[in-house]
C-alpha cells in the first residue's frame, strides 16, 4: 500500500503571496480581450507575453503596501495590474534585436521570436497603453478622495516609467555598453530602469491605500531600498546562474560589456551592498509593526532569490 507524499506547508508568506498572485492573474484576465476578439494576433501576443509566468512580485508589492495601510482590492487592484502590463511591455521591448537582443524569456522564446519584431514592439504598446486606460476607468460611485488618490498614483506610474525612469534609464543603459561608468553612474541608471518602478509599486498602493504622511515615508525608504537592491540581486544571477534556473539567457551582461554591480564592486561587494540594502528596508518598514511584516517577507524574498 502506498500512500500519496503531502505537499510541504506553506509559510504565512507564501500562502500570501500565493493567494495574491491568483487574484493578480484574475483581474489581468478579466482585464484584457480573449484571444478570439479583433485583431486576433494582437490580443494572442499580449496573452502570451503577460501570462509567459513570473512571480508577479510588482503587482503583490503594491497589495502589500496598500493593505498594509488599510486598502482593498478595488482601490489596489487596477494598479497592481496596470504595474504588471507596464513591466511586460519593457521586457518585451527589452528582448527585441534593437535592444538586448535576447532569444529567452521566462523559460520561453521571447515575443519577437514567436510573432516578429513587428508585432511584439505593437504588443509592447498595447500593454503600455492598456496600463493607463485601466488606471482612468474609475467606478461610478467613486468619490473625490478615490479620484484624488487615483491621480496621484496614475502621477507615480507615469513618471516612474517616463523619461527620467525607465525609459531614461533604459537610454542610459544602452549608451553605458562597453565603456566605464562609476558607481553613482551605475546607482542613478538602475534607480530609473528598474528601481523607479518598484518604487510606483509601493508609494503607489500606500496612496491608493490612504496611508498617512508618515506610512507614506516609511513606504518610500523601503522601496528606495528594495528597488536597488533588486537589481543588485539581478547582476549576480546574471554572473553566477544558469538559462535553466533563471529563465532566460545568463550571462549577458558580460557579454554585451555592460556595467554591472558585480563588475564594479565584485562578487562578494555586490552581495554585500545587496545585504546592507535588505537591512535598511527592513528598518524602514520596522515603524509599521505587524502591518509591515509582508512587506518585510518581500524584501527578503527579492535579495535571497535565486531566479
Amino acid at each position: 500500500m502506498t500512500t500519496a507524499l503531502s505537499e510541504p506547508e506553506r509559510s504565512p508568506l507564501e500562502a500570501f503571496m500565493e493567494e495574491r498572485r491568483r487574484r493578480v492573474e484574475a483581474a489581468l484576465d478579466a482585464a484584457l480581450p480573449p484571444e478570439t476578439a479583433w485583431p486576433g494576433t494582437i490580443h494572442r501576443a499580449v496573452r502570451y507575453s503577460l501570462f509567459a509566468g513570473g512571480k508577479r512580485i510588482r503587482p503583490i508589492l503594491v497589495l502589500a503596501a496598500g493593505e498594509a495601510v488599510g486598502g482593498g482590492d478595488a482601490d489596489l487592484l487596477p494598479l497592481a495590474c496596470a504595474v504588471e502590463m507596464i513591466h511586460t511591455y519593457s521586457l518585451v521591448h527589452d528582448d527585441l534585436p534593437a535592444m538586448d537582443d535576447d532569444d529567452l524569456r521566462r523559460g520561453k522564446p521571447t515575443s519577437h521570436k514567436v510573432f516578429g519584431e513587428a508585432i511584439a514592439i505593437l504588443a509592447g504598446d498595447a500593454l503600455l497603453t492598456r496600463a493607463f486606460h485601466l488606471m482612468a476607468e474609475l467606478p461610478g460611485e467613486a468619490d473625490a478622495v478615490a479620484i484624488r488618490r487615483r491621480l496621484q498614483a496614475t502621477a507615480i506610474l507615469g513618471e516612474a516609467c517616463g523619461m527620467s525612469g525607465l525609459i531614461g534609464g533604459q537610454v542610459e543603459d544602452l549608451e553605458s555598453e562597453g565603456r566605464a561608468i562609476g558607481k553613482d553612474a551605475l546607482e542613478r541608471l538602475h534607480r530609473a530602469k528598474t528601481g523607479a518602478l518598484l518604487s510606483a509599486c509601493v508609494r503607489g498602493g500606500g496612496v491608493l491605500g490612504g496611508a498617512t504622511e508618515a506610512d507614506l515615508h516609511c513606504l518610500a525608504r523601503y522601496a528606495d531600498a528594495i528597488g536597488l537592491a533588486f537589481q543588485v540581486v539581478d547582476d549576480v544571477l546574471d554572473a553566477t546562474g544558469a538559462a535553466e534556473t533563471l529563465g532566460k539567457t545568463a550571462g549577458k551582461d558580460a557579454a554585451a560589456q555592460k556595467a554591472t554591480y558585480v563588475s564594479i564592486h565584485g562578487l562578494a561587494g555586490a552581495r554585500s551592498l545587496a545585504t546592507r540594502l535588505l537591512e535598511d528596508a527592513l528598518l524602514a518598514v520596522a515603524p509599521l509593526g505587524d502591518r509591515g511584516r509582508h512587506l518585510a517577507g518581500i524584501a527578503q524574498l527579492i535579495v535571497e532569490r535565486e531566479s
